[in-house]
């Protein structure tokens, strides 16, 4: 029986591929739990029209999410701290503290797209890097100050 893959599976194949395989586990382990269906024509013209909707709706995003990032490279956020001696900084800069910051500038950031590599405890001038989606990433420049 050949069945369209739903979603991934392991031993078979990725979503969307056309496979062969026994009728039973067809029907009894694929088809009752969702991860294919029956490669009729009918199915097969639905499954068409929804990858291709779904792979207009990724370049949009895409498109988009270029956009965000070439605004987001010329962003430059400051933020005060305390300080202590030797320029230090009471605690840290937080992914967070940046979030709130991207906020004020009218950028709709989550704290889990902020990436970077060791905490920032010091006074000076950093680049961080913003994770946009898969292959799209922005960089801004943080500039940490004493109050």
């Amino acid at each position: 029986m050949k069945v369209i893959l739903k979603e991934n599976v392991p031993s078979l194949g990725k979503a969307g591929d056309l496979v062969k395989v026994n009728d039973g586990y067809a029907r009894n382990l694929l088809i009752p739990k969702g991860l294919a269906v029956e490669a009729s024509d009918k199915n097969m013209k639905v499954f068409e029209a929804d990858r291709l909707n779904s792979r207009k709706r990724i370049e949009k995003e895409h498109k988009a999410a270029q956009e965000l990032a070439a605004g987001l490279n010329q962003v430059k956020i400051t933020i005060a701290r305390k300080i202590g001696d030797q320029d230090k900084i009471f605690g840290s800069v937080t992914s967070k503290d940046i979030e709130l910051k991207l906020k004020e500038k009218g950028f709709e950031i989550d704290k889990k797209m902020i990436v970077h590599d060791e905490q920032i405890k010091a006074l000076g001038e950093f680049k961080i890097k913003i994770k946009l989606t898969a292959g799209i990433e922005a960089e801004i420049t943080l500039n940490v100050v004493g109050e």
